[in-house]
């Protein structure tokens, strides 16, 4: 894919507010709007413009860009977490599953509020360590910042699965 920043005229940095992403998008499809440009062109170009937009809005996809265009490891290359992670995780599977099998609603509401300050707790660790990143990158800390990822990762896919579970389908 190429490069987001660069598709909507970004600077390559972790720190970027939505509105300045939906301004730079809005401005790149009024550019190649169809009554200013070929019809083929405008579409590839738009669909192109929604993929950066999509990646780019996206905290956590935002910070594998970003990591890649830093020389970082990928996702797929390093699968590293920090000792006891999982079980960490498996225990709070665990926790959110019995909450939510309660059918209590201020249980699904606790754990709610619980999962949006890990993500903003996950963003603010991937932003600070994005900040401290030397010129050129350190290994090391890219390394560091991959397992914050693979981290990050994780939390998602455990808040996906079980936001949409319900206790018959689980």
């Amino acid at each position: 894919m190429p490069d987001p920043f660069q598709i909507l005229g970004l600077p390559e940095q972790f720190d970027l507010d939505e509105a300045d992403i939906r301004r730079a998008y809005l401005a790149r499809v009024a550019a190649i709007h169809p009554d200013l440009a070929s019809g083929d062109e405008s579409q590839g170009e738009s669909a192109e413009l929604n993929r950066a937009r999509e990646s780019l809005s996206n905290p956590e996809t935002r910070a594998n860009l970003l990591l890649a265009l830093r020389g970082g490891p990928s996702r797929e290359a390093d699968k590293s977490l920090p000792p006891a992670f999982l079980m960490e995780i498996m225990d709070k599977r665990e926790a959110i599953e019995a909450a939510l099998d309660s059918g209590n609603p201020s249980e699904r509401e606790k754990w709610t509020k619980w999962g949006t300050e890990q993500r903003a707790q996950y963003n603010d660790r991937v932003r600070s360590q994005f900040a401290a990143l030397g010129s050129p990158p350190g290994a090391d800390a890219l390394k560091t910042i991959r397992i914050t990822l693979n981290e990050w990762r994780y939390f998602e896919r455990l808040l996906e699965q079980l936001g949409s579970a319900t206790p018959k389908e689980r």
